[in-house]
């Protein structure tokens, strides 16, 4: 919206070029976003404390867990609106990945929005029914899907994929390409939705994966960088890097809040939001199995609770001593805050290999 009406205007003050360079404009997207998160943090805050939209504490977690019971949550509305204002004002609303990517967004905080209200309407841990989520998420990710392979036959997209550490080995899934993105944008928005336990472990988490993918969309957009790389190119997808940035200052935002101890949690609104934009970015710049390091952590968290599951029905036996897994170390003695950072650390760690498989094509 303001590129639009503000770059016009270098043909009369030349200081007014600088708004055509994403990284100028990725850089005003993360600050517009922590500022709207700081300037209306606080007064959410208050606002979910009258409405009295707490949390619900499951009886068979942690002991520590019960004295958070009834903090605010729902506080995604709060990241979402810092993640997406920011993005229709800095980018380029002409490029449909952007789009996308918005709409990707809202509509996952809408499934999570309904889990939320469905848990404070019957005050127990569970909102939604599995088979309704699941479908609503499976709507949503297959209108991904089924609008990209229609994309890809106008030559506008390719349903190819691109595999880390295979430079020449890009293998097209044509129509089965739309199942496939379904897997991933789903996965990652319940891996993300799982690793939602701690104070400010997801958001941080987060965080460094859309920092990390600011990068990435940076490069798949870049002509010369992609070739560079071995990367594939996607034409125009480096506007995606100012919606990687908006996403960095919203979350730098809230975990100003939902660091521990939490004013306020992300509620499945959130999770599932920032799980369902970060599978789309991965899915738009050709980088969905670089998701997985990218998300190492999330998948950690989301194959501790399969394992769990399975060892269970199978054997009568669990693995962990809880499921997600920083549950597990939770229980094994370790002090909330420990557990946050030494995730975080993880999640660095991953960001990391992530960006080193670039060179290692």
């Amino acid at each position: 919206m303001l590129y639009r009406l503000l770059y016009p205007l270098h043909e009369y003050i030349s200081v007014f070029n600088v708004f055509r360079y994403i990284t100028f404009r990725t850089a005003l997207a993360t600050l517009t976003a922590l500022l709207i998160s700081f300037g209306l943090g606080s007064w959410l805050i208050r606002k979910l404390r009258d409405l009295q939209i707490g949390q619900n504490i499951r009886p068979e977690g942690p002991q520590t867990h019960h004295t958070k019971k009834g903090t605010p949550t729902m506080g995604g509305l709060l990241i979402i609106l810092a993640a997406v204002l920011p993005t229709l004002l800095w980018a380029d609303l002409t490029n449909r990945y952007v789009w996308i990517a918005v709409a990707s967004t809202l509509a996952f905080g809408v499934i999570g929005f309904l889990d939320d209200y469905l848990k404070l309407r019957k005050m127990r841990s569970l909102g939604l029914t599995v088979r309704g989520k699941m479908a609503a998420q499976i709507l949503v990710a297959g209108a991904i899907g089924v609008y990209l392979v229609h994309l890809a036959h106008t030559d506008q997209f390719t349903t190819q994929l691109s595999f880390p550490f295979f430079k020449r080995w890009t293998p097209d899934l044509g129509w089965f390409y739309a199942p496939f993105i379904m897997l991933v944008i789903i996965g990652a928005a319940n891996a993300v939705n799982l690793t939602d336990g701690l104070d400010g472990l997801a958001i941080g988490s987060v965080l460094i994966a859309s920092g990390t993918f600011a990068i990435l969309t940076y490069i798949a957009g870049n002509a010369v960088a992609s070739t560079y790389l071995g990367v594939l190119n996607v034409k125009g997808s480096s506007e995606l890097t100012v919606f990687c940035g908006a996403l960095v200052g919203a979350s730098l935002g809230f975990l100003w809040f939902n660091c521990n101890p939490a004013e306020v949690f992300m509620g499945d609104v959130g999770s599932m939001a920032l799980g369902g934009a970060i599978g789309t970015v991965a899915v738009l710049i050709k980088q969905e199995f670089l998701l997985v390091f990218v998300g190492g952590l999330f998948v950690m968290e989301a194959v501790s609770v399969i394992l769990q599951v399975a060892s269970f029905k199978t054997r009568g036996r669990r693995i962990f001593r809880m499921a997600p897994l920083h549950h597990h170390f939770e229980l094994a003695g370790w002090p909330e805050p420990k557990v946050i950072i030494r995730f975080w650390i993880l999640a660095i760690i991953f960001a990391l290999v992530s960006l080193s498989t670039l060179k290692l094509r």
